[in-house]
């Protein structure tokens, strides 16, 4: 009986695995993301440790030896202060800037479009949400346009059209990077404060008051416990975004030398110094881990504030009364300067030789459709230049295979994580494609420059390819097609699949004739959610793209180097129409709204 055990034990476990590979599946995605995910962030933490070529004669080591040289130039070098604590200081200060702003802008919005009856909250609902659908960057060109000075040159700003000569700290710098990326980020508060608003019971004011406590005390002992989950969210949400924010400050900040982690992060990859490139990427995602790590503990502990609802309880709405004309001015104002009055600029900007010059003759159709236009690279209108059309194609292509890519295997991801019958292959891949989330972009690209811009055994170098881009973005954007496929799977019950395979179906017919239809919904999730976002995302395609491989956003950098500003908002105008476009799709397709949970008519 033991010589035949083993063969007939190998036998059953081949039919086994052969009616239901998900085992088998775990495995290999995890195999797959270890190599996509994993790999290159840990190979970009060690170039921090090891000598590279370029360093030999400095350092006095031999390339590949353990090093801590990298670490004491960023750290404690005469130029320390410049590559390193400087924009340390300045990510930091805008960061928490950017998340007071938000708080002071978006907990009032959140409040007023949830448990008040200001006029129109349905649409201000969703319009309130108009600047995190766009490029972030977007909004920078905007302000650069209106209020850029003479200190770097180019075509003279709006406000200087009309004799104002904006001062360099409102033209450049910390003030306009933090204004713009609060505004870009208030819609987190918004939506995360005004959800949780809306499900907070009035009962509990009511017996509260009855019991003789004033406002200022049911504010804070019973709001203010209850809110404080969806604002701690809304804080670290803001916060990790902030580190690996690079546009914002490239347009606002490095013509005036102000640099943040991001931008001394791509300034040292430029320059290929790959141990300084690695030790300021990693302070990045170190920063980011601790974000997301204060963001779960702390959400962890407030756990203890929740309240269960029931059929009493009420979502009662506040009667704004008097007050209802100064709320809606304030509503009104804050989607005008946050929305309306940057895409306006840059729309106008496009169409005028001279921006803010209102003159008949001063308008022009040139920089769209335009030839002879006299400029060294850029001799015709953006619809007639062959590399808009380059980059438009290759953005479409690439993004879309990559974010096709990002559907199907975030499904497969919840198939095995929901199905496979080794817990710990799940568990382990659940995890492992959650991590892009708490690399900022910036960071991730340059792990991945790292990993693939040499020969890695049977692959060649893909630095300057199509497909470095494409495997980048698909793993960039695994959190949200992995979570999308989980939470789909987890919803799906095995019975369907059980009765097919009871009439002979095989795991590919049964995925194909029956998982796949039924999570039609989150297949196009997993697939359109990480298109929108990769159309738009600049950080990190900036390291990654060349000039043969631009995409849209990068292509628009270029154009603004070259001080081509109509030509550059001409473009960033065609990824925000993308970008809107292709929410509303989604919002269309997946039958949800970016108001839902605010409520209002």
């Amino acid at each position: 009986m033991r010589e035949n055990a083993g063969p007939v034990s190998w036998r059953y476990w081949i039919k086994v695995h052969a009616s239901d590979p998900t085992a088998l599946l775990a495995l290999g995605l995890l195999v797959v993301f270890v190599y996509l995910i994993a790999a290159p962030i840990l190979l970009l933490l060690g170039d921090a440790f090891q000598v590279h070529f370029a360093d030999q004669a400095r350092t006095g080591q031999a390339q590949g030896s353990f090093t801590t040289y990298y670490f004491e130039r960023a750290l404690f070098s005469p130029i320390a202060q410049d590559i390193f604590w400087e924009p340390l200081v300045n990510t930091a200060t805008i960061a928490f800037g950017a998340i007071l702003v938000s708080l002071v802008v978006g907990a009032p919005l959140g409040w007023l479009l949830s448990r008040t009856d200001l006029p129109g909250k349905r649409w201000y609902s969703t319009a309130l949400i108009v600047p995190y659908m766009l490029p972030s960057w977007t909004f920078a060109l905007a302000w650069s346009t209106l209020f850029r000075n003479r200190t770097t040159g180019g075509t003279p700003s709006w406000m200087e059209s009309l004799g104002f000569a904006p001062p360099d700290w409102l033209a450049y710098g910390q003030l306009p990077i933090t204004l713009i990326l609060a505004l870009h980020y208030t819609p987190f508060v918004i939506l995360l404060f005004g959800n949780a608003l809306r499900q907070f019971d009035s009962q509990l004011e009511d017996s509260a008051r009855i019991m003789g406590a004033g406002r200022l005390h049911i504010a804070r002992r019973i709001i203010l416990p209850l809110m404080l989950p969806s604002l701690v969210s809304a804080c670290t949400l803001i916060f990790a975004k902030c580190l690996g924010d690079f546009g914002v400050a490239y347009i606002l900040g490095v013509p005036v030398g102000y640099d943040v982690l991001a931008t001394s992060l791509f300034r040292a990859i430029s320059t290929s110094q790959a141990g300084m490139s690695a030790v300021l990427a990693g302070t990045i995602v170190l920063l980011g881990v601790i974000s997301v790590v204060i963001d779960m503990r702390l959400l962890r502990q407030a756990t203890r504030f929740q309240t269960i609802g029931s059929k009493g309880s009420m979502n009662r709405v506040s009667p704004l009364g008097k007050w209802k004309p100064i709320a809606s001015a304030w509503v009104l104002v804050v989607f005008l300067v946050s929305a309306v009055i940057p895409l306006l600029a840059l729309v106008l900007t496009t169409v005028m030789h001279r921006p803010g010059v209102f003159t008949l003759e001063n308008f022009t159709l040139d920089y769209w459709i335009g030839t002879g236009l006299g400029t060294t690279a850029l001799r015709q209108g953006i619809l007639l230049t062959p590399e808009f059309w380059r980059a438009t194609t290759n953005t479409l292509w690439i993004v879309g295979s990559a974010a096709l890519g990002a559907g199907l295997l975030g499904l497969l991801v919840g198939i095995a994580v929901v199905r496979s019958p080794i817990r710990i292959v799940g568990v382990a891949l659940r995890q492992i494609t959650f991590l892009p989330y708490l690399v900022p972009g910036i960071a991730f690209a340059a792990a991945y420059l790292s990993m693939f811009a040499v020969p890695r055994g049977p692959l060649p170098a893909l630095y300057g390819t199509s497909i470095i881009l494409v495997l980048a973005i698909l793993a960039d954007q695994m959190p949200f097609a992995s979570r999308a496929g989980i939470s789909a799977m987890m919803q799906l019950g095995k019975d369907p699949e059980d009765a097919a395979r009871n009439v002979g179906a095989g795991w590919l017919k049964r995925l194909t004739a029956i998982v796949i239809p039924i999570q039609k919904g989150a297949l196009v999730s997993g697939v359109l959610l990480p298109f929108i976002s990769g159309i738009k995302g600049l950080s990190l395609v900036v390291v990654l793209a060349v000039p043969g491989t631009d995409l849209l956003t990068t292509y628009a950098i270029r154009l603004v180097d070259y001080g081509y500003t109509q030509a550059s908002n001409a473009v960033v105008l065609m990824i925000c129409v993308i970008a809107f476009v292709g929410t509303v799709g989604v919002q269309k397709l997946t039958k949800s709204n970016l108001s839902d949970g605010l409520g209002g008519k």
